[in-house]
This record gives structure tokens, C-alpha cells and sequence, in this order.
């Protein structure tokens, strides 16, 4: 028997057009099927990789606006302290370049 499909395959008699004829409907589902499992699988590769990229985008969104609300509450505590001092009438000013101290020689 062995002999008998290799000696068809050999000749090409195991996959023939009447093979294709007989089995068209099959053949033809097999394909369709196929076809779709791979538009899903890429389609679901596709979103998966813009659902990575959209994470991302948030956590840096995120991080953005914690850094912006923080320079924020600065400035309000900076403004409601310099109206204290101007309600007092200290004459006291926000100096526009920080101490440093003269390094000695």
C-alpha cells in the first residue's frame, strides 16, 4: 500500500484535478476560514499594539499633569504668601535670582 501512494505522489496522481472537482465545496470552506483566522489574528495584533501605545501616551499624560497641578499650587502658595506680605506693609519682594554664597578663596 505505502508503495502504491508513493509511486502516486511520485507521478502526481494523489492530488489531482478530479481530487479538486470532488472536494471543491471543502476545499473552498477550508480557504475561507483560513483567511478569516488571519485577517482576525493581525487585526487583533493591530489593536493590541495601539492599546500599548495608547497606555503609554496615558502614563506620560498622567505624569504631565501631576508636574503642571504641583507648579501650579507653587505659584498659589507664592501669590497668597506675597499678598499676606503686602497686607502687612513689609515692603518685602520675591527676589527674581536665588541667594548663592561667594565660595572662599
Amino acid at each position: 500500500m505505502s508503495t502504491t501512494i508513493f509511486s502516486r505522489i511520485v507521478h502526481g496522481q494523489l492530488i489531482s484535478s478530479d481530487l479538486f472537482i470532488r472536494n471543491w465545496l471543502l476545499i473552498l470552506t477550508a480557504v475561507v476560514l483560513i483567511m478569516m483566522y488571519i485577517t482576525n489574528k493581525y487585526n487583533t495584533q493591530t489593536k493590541m499594539e495601539e492599546i500599548r501605545s495608547l497606555k503609554r501616551e496615558l502614563q506620560i499624560v498622567k505624569t504631565e499633569r501631576i508636574r503642571v497641578r504641583s507648579a501650579y499650587m507653587s505659584r498659589i502658595r507664592e501669590s497668597g504668601m506675597q499678598e499676606l506680605v503686602d497686607s502687612f506693609g513689609l515692603g518685602l519682594t520675591i527676589r527674581e535670582r536665588p541667594p548663592y554664597s561667594v565660595p572662599a578663596e
